[in-house]
């Protein structure tokens, strides 16, 4: 701007008065602000950005996630499904409403122009997704959802009764006499200041997406529409309502670095599914829920993972129709992502990850608390779409309670008295700070501080230590969200949402040490209360500000389910007064009875005499900066070499660090000579470059000369980088990588084992399996022998033998580990008589390793000893073992025994024993 922005009067506000005011123009507000002029209302509706590309829906939407269509789902199912993945805390009587009023929303919204899919015979194509209940509904055109809306918005009828503000930016509601009474904020353009008096409120502001911080850190790269920042929690909190569910976090699945969904919901239906590296459908939970995610989290973790939405299996129909949702209506960017790495969905699955924590009731349970009309806990407000806690109310149930809330709220008139002028104090003082001090910390820099604390003390897995750090450190932000500085009516907009965030954080971290048990899953995962207590928080959560201002909390028993759920009972009752919640003391240190006072102690000459190697001798000062100044003009081997052999160790590292970085020619064995470098780190860093730059190394004959002479050094670890060069560049030979097998080191004789492995040495691998006195030597014997008789299809029948001569020994190995990867080789190398006979006896082996591996064994026995006896593994209690005895009985599929069993396997509660029996059937 030209000028500075000036702040206006308190008694400058432009007033505006209407029967019912919607604050938010997205999916539930518009509905809200039709229903309620439909009914006769007067409606203002305030956007702070603008109604025509507002909200989540601001890009359409690509399907419903639970429509109710009757003929393919019953409301009672619904229901059930719903309180079983939110463990039972949930009123049914507003997810009812979803339920029996999601039909009837479907055909308005298709009466206005909203296109859902339907068959040949014009009926609804319903998806099946989750195992019970078919309620996804694809949208293949609804990217045109909010412009069909907002085109309601604009009939004649319509403007008559609705009046749009756009651009403008609620901050508290007001209440008066223990009502809402209307709204106060300012125009996001020109800085105004706005108030509004009104007969009832309804809050439609979406979800808190701006919580935590995403993994790139870009503050606005959220996975729900980050222009949502918690603004309709702090307001309904400062008016006195009640919040429920806070500490149940909303975490979703999303494309790697691309902090989007995944949209398992839309590909599903397609036949996508999601897989970890090895291509075994995990997912255990039948429903969307913190359970899925707790699932989806420790797959991801652990040594399965990556995980992937996987696509490339499906034909080209469903991949095309794919990419025209995918990549139009849902993310327009998404195609472009996914090109710019050069992967396609043809050839390649789409990695997963973990989005940052949210609160939202429409996909959790996160959200102000309302009845089955949408009313708050104070009258005359209301509260609809993902702000309100409706657990997993998606877009239909936006729509609903939106619906929900105009009708009712439209019976009132506007607020006579005179507005509160406190509270019109208090709101003017939180827009206009800013503006006191326009160079103070911005915006950015504040709010990705906040998110910071949010990610290191308030995100899964949670712990009462760290929770409380967390309200410690929000309590500190009061003061650098005072000082932030602004000086356009836009970044009045951003600062004043700075202050929800801290609102909403503050919440979340109170409610998270309030409920001391672990809950639904990943949601609310407690370190320090592991296990869900029922008897104790079979309860909502509820908090309020008190008349004190505190923060209070309250648990609210289950009200009694009007849709019974099999093995969860809601016996409602008194609810607990719970009163605040405190931080747990945090300590930095031991107990002392006086801090530590330091006594200054005066260096000795031994303290300040350089050390050989340290780099604090003086004339190596200049040498490092010469050097490091070198790395800029990518110097010469030539001009480098006084450095690599310079008569301090710190000078010589660095020098292989720049070598490393600018690979000039001779780099290989130069590196190669630096093995025998007389210091020890020296040595280290010459071996991590050689690895580093293995693929770019030129294999030429003095590299070779050099890592051979490696190969007496003292040092291991220059032994063993050697071996690993001289394999990848193919410069050794079966004489030399023999030479090795019986060094003394471990990690250079396993070097040697992937060495011969290379040059396909059976022999030499099978005379040396069973010598070895080193048990992890002995195991990657034994997988090698598998590699080298895979790798040489015409192996003389010599080689065999000696090859399965070398595994009938060490099946018979005093180690478990050594015994299980023989058993596994042999599941590729054959497994002739008379060795199925033994790995059948293997199958009662006291360590499942080795049951498992001698089940992968009989999958190349005959099936006459291996069917049968792999059909009582699927009864082993190990997992694993029953997964590799699926695996095992696939090899054998066509026998009707291999079938039957198989089919036994589907019902397996393990998800990955029970996608490969499914998988081969």
């Amino acid at each position: 701007m030209d000028t500075p922005l000036q702040t206006p009067a308190l008694t400058d506000a432009e007033e505006i008065v209407c029967d019912v005011l919607v604050i938010g123009g997205g999916t539930a507000g518009t509905m809200a602000a039709l229903t309620a002029a439909e009914h006769g209302a007067d409606v203002l509706l305030l956007e702070k950005a603008h109604v025509r590309h507002s909200g989540a829906l601001a890009m359409g939407m690509d399907g419903v996630n639970n429509a109710v269509i009757p003929g393919r789902a019953e409301p009672d199912d619904y229901v059930a499904e719903i309180t079983r993945a939110n463990d039972g805390i949930v009123d049914q009587s507003t997810v009812r409403q979803t339920a029996t009023r999601g039909f009837a929303m479907v055909q308005r919204l298709e009466s206005y122009g909203v296109k859902f899919e339907k068959d040949e015979h014009g009926e609804y194509a319903v998806r099946q997704v989750h195992r019970s209940g078919s309620y996804v509904l694809p949208m293949p055109e609804g990217k045109d959802v909010k412009k069909v809306l907002y085109r309601q918005l604009r009939r004649r009828e319509m403007r008559e009764r609705i009046r749009i503000e756009n651009r403008v930016m609620p901050v508290r509601v007001l209440t008066a006499g223990g009502r809402a009474v209307g709204a106060v904020g300012f125009n996001t353009r020109t800085g105004a200041f706005v108030t509004v008096r009104a007969g009832a409120v309804i809050l439609a502001t979406g979800a808190c997406g701006r919580l935590g911080l995403p993994a790139s850190g870009y503050l606005y790269g959220t996975y729900e529409n980050p222009t949502n920042a918690g603004d309709g929690y702090a307001m309904a909190y400062h008016a006195g309502a009640e919040l429920t569910g806070i500490e149940c976090f909303q975490i979703n699945p999303l494309i790697k670095d691309y902090n989007g969904p995944a949209c398992a919901y839309v590909a599903n239906p397609f036949g996508g599914y999601q897989v970890n590296r090895h291509g075994e459908r995990f997912v255990d939970s039948d429903y969307w829920s913190g359970q899925m995610m707790a699932e989806f989290a420790e797959e991801v973790a652990s040594d399965r993972g990556p995980v992937y939405l996987k696509l490339s299996h499906l034909p080209e129909e469903s991949i095309s129709a794919l990419e025209s949702i995918l990549h139009s209506t849902e993310r327009p960017t998404r195609g472009t992502f996914h090109s710019g790495r050069g992967h396609d969905y043809r050839t390649h699955d789409v990695e997963m990850h973990i989005s940052e924590i949210g609160l939202c009731g429409g996909h959790s349970a996160s959200g102000v608390r309302v009845d089955d009309h949408a009313r708050t806990t104070v009258p005359r407000l209301y509260a609809a779409g993902d702000l309100a806690c409706v657990p997993h109310n998606y877009m239909i149930g936006a729509f609903v309670f939106g619906d929900l809330a105009g009708a009712d709220a439209a019976q009132y008139t506007p607020y006579d008295g005179a507005l509160p002028h406190d509270q019109l104090q208090e709101a003017h003082e939180l827009i206009y700070r800013p503006l006191r001090n326009p160079d103070g910390p911005p915006q950015p820099q504040v709010e990705y501080k906040l998110r910071r604390f949010v990610n290191d003390y308030v995100a899964p897995p949670k712990s009462g230590a760290r929770l409380s750090l967390a309200l410690e450190a929000f309590e500190r932000m009061r003061d650098d969200i005072a000082a932030m500085g602004a000086r356009t009516p836009h970044e009045l907009m951003r600062c004043a949402e700075v202050s929800f965030i801290r609102d909403c954080a503050e919440m979340a971290a109170r409610a998270s040490l309030a409920r001391t048990e672990s809950r639904w899953g990943l949601y609310h995962d407690r370190l320090d209360h592991p296990y869900r207590d029922d008897a104790s928080w079979f309860h909502h959560l509820d908090l309020y500000k008190s008349p004190t201002g505190a923060m209070e909390f309250t648990a609210r028993p289950v009200a009694p389910y009007v849709v019974p759920v099999e093995g969860l009972t809601a016996v409602g009752g008194p609810s607990r007064p719970l009163g605040q919640v405190h931080p747990e003391p945090v300590a930095t240190a031991g107990a002392r009875e006086a801090a530590p006072v330091a006594t200054r102690q005066e260096p000795t000459p031994a303290d300040t005499a350089p050390r050989p190697g340290s780099g604090r001798d003086t004339p190596a000062t200049p040498r490092l900066l010469e050097l490091l100044s070198l790395a800029e003009d990518v110097p010469r081997l030539s001009t480098l070499a006084p450095y690599l052999a310079d008569s301090d160790p710190t000078v010589r590292r660095t020098a292989v660090t720049v070598l490393t970085e600018t690979v000039p020619s001779g780099t290989g064995p130069a590196l190669a000579a630096a093995l025998a470098d007389p210091d020890a780190g020296v040595r280290g860093a010459a071996a991590a470059s050689l690895r580093e730059l293995v693929e770019t190394l030129q294999p030429e004959p003095a590299l070779r000369d050099g890592l051979v002479a490696a190969l007496s050094e003292a040092d291991p670890v220059a032994r063993a980088a050697a071996l690993d060069v001289l394999r990848a560049l193919r410069l050794g030979d079966v004489t030399l990588f023999a030479g090795s097998l019986s060094d003394a080191d471990i990690s250079v004789r396993i070097e040697a084992v992937r060495a011969l492995v290379s040059v396909d040495a059976a022999g030499e691998l099978a005379r040396a399996a069973t010598a070895d006195p080193s048990r992890e030597v002995r195991v990657t014997m034994a997988k090698a022998l598998a590699t080298v008789s895979a790798g040489q299809p015409d192996t003389t029948r010599t080689g065999a033998e000696v090859v399965l001569s070398a595994l009938t020994e060490l099946i018979d190995d005093p180690d478990a580990l050594v015994r299980a990867a023989a058993y596994e080789a042999l599941g590729t190398t054959g497994c002739p008589a008379p060795l199925p006979a033994r790995a059948e006896a293997a199958l009662s082996d006291p360590a499942w390793q080795v049951r498992a591996g001698a089940a992968t064994a009989l999958s190349l026995a005959a099936p006459g000893l291996a069917v049968p006896a792999l059909a009582k593994a699927l009864a082993d209690p190990n997992a694993d073992v029953r997964k590799a005895a699926v695996a095992a009985l696939t090899r054998h599929r066509a026998i009707e025994g291999a079938r039957a069993a198989l089919a036994t396997a589907t019902t397996d509660p393990d998800a990955d024993v029970r996608a490969y029996a499914a998988r081969a059937l």
